[in-house]
């Protein structure tokens, strides 16, 4: 990445503690917000809502609160529009809802869908429908579970934000590790999910009673994450627990990655694809570098990158600001940067 120009191509943010989960804001009027949370091993953890003052280019911390255990993930509502109440998603040991305020955040609804039990299993990740922003996917266990929210769209008066779980279904082996909701066929129903039994699994809200295997990793290695191309859903990236390679599929071959992306020197953390071109995904991973690939040769072989970073350290996350597709933020450990591109 070109470290000269008049504006500052790097900004970075120390936080007081190991940053594991990260995200930006969509709305856009807070340009330059995103969520962080800490990664400390023990119960007690937080997240810190921080935004860049463009004037000062310096990033302020707007406000801090707790949360139970780490966040596997963060995300705020995809409402480019800002029709919705500002609100915040985390995962841990459940998935709560977050209004956030100019003084305060405050807890909004807690998603439990575990009633039979005294102890809960981490919840790894979830995603938030682009589409429609009423339903949250999230794993637990075996556990697809999809969530209806009531956000209360009421001028003139604040209205809790309620939800309940609409949908449950177990179609993994193993535990689910990861679920993304797809943008193919209107972008609300389609959705996949990786985890330990080394599947990719599709799956259609209109047709539950059966799913699609698109990969199997063939040694059968857990696969932790996935992520949907934004712009062409033919497209999506996974990768496996301690692989130093991405595997970048084609619903419409499946079983056959159509490209396998093989730089890194270091177990990969994160995948993120371009907003704005569907040619263009960025890896990052232990090695402590970030590559942002080209693959429109697919299938051809794509030997390089074409453009890296090297952080100062181990790169825990990566994330493509959706709404300024100018900006990669990178969080590595008691830092974040975001890169201009």
């Amino acid at each position: 990445m070109s470290l000269h120009g008049k504006r500052k191509e790097i900004y970075k943010y120390e936080a007081p503690w190991t940053v594991y989960a990260m995200n930006w804001a969509v709305r856009p009027d807070k340009r330059f917000r995103l969520a962080l949370g800490s990664f400390v091993e023990e119960y007690n953890n937080k997240v810190q809502i921080v935004g860049l003052e463009e004037e000062s280019a310096e990033f302020l911390c707007r406000n801090t609160f707790d949360h139970p255990y780490p966040t596997t993930k963060i995300m705020w509502i995809p409402d480019t529009k800002g029709a919705y109440p500002d609100l915040l998603a985390t995962s841990g040991d459940y998935l709560r809802i977050w209004r956030v305020g100019d003084a305060e955040t405050r807890l909004e609804c807690l998603l439990n869908n575990n009633k039979n039990s005294d102890f809960c299993a981490p919840l790894t990740s979830f995603d938030w429908n682009e589409v429609d922003p009423n339903l949250l996917g999230n794993v637990i266990d075996l556990v697809h579970i999809i969530n209806s929210l009531e956000t209360g769209q009421v001028l003139g008066r604040v209205n809790l934000v309620s939800g309940h779980v609409r949908t449950q279904l177990i179609a993994h082996d193993k535990e689910v590790y990861d679920i993304s909701f797809s943008r193919a066929g209107g972008g609300r129903d389609m959705f996949a999910s990786v985890g330990a039994d080394g599947s990719v699994r599709m799956f259609d809200l209109r047709h539950l009673e059966h799913s699609t295997i698109i990969y199997e990793d063939p040694q059968h290695h857990p696969l932790l994450r996935l992520c949907w191309n934004k712009q062409d859903p033919n497209y999506l990236a996974t990768m496996a627990m301690d692989s130093v390679e991405v595997v970048i599929l084609d619903v419409r071959v499946p079983c056959t990655p159509v490209a396998r992306l093989h730089n890194h020197r270091a177990c990969v953390n994160g995948i993120t694809w371009a907003p704005h071109s569907s040619c263009h995904i960025c890896t990052a991973a232990d090695d402590h570098q970030a590559l942002i690939w080209d693959i429109q040769q697919m299938p051809r072989a794509i030997e390089d990158p074409i453009l890296a970073y090297t952080a100062e350290g181990e790169i825990n996350n990566v994330q493509w600001a959706s709404t300024q597709p100018d900006w990669i933020a990178i969080c590595y450990n008691n830092c974040l940067e975001i890169l201009r591109v």
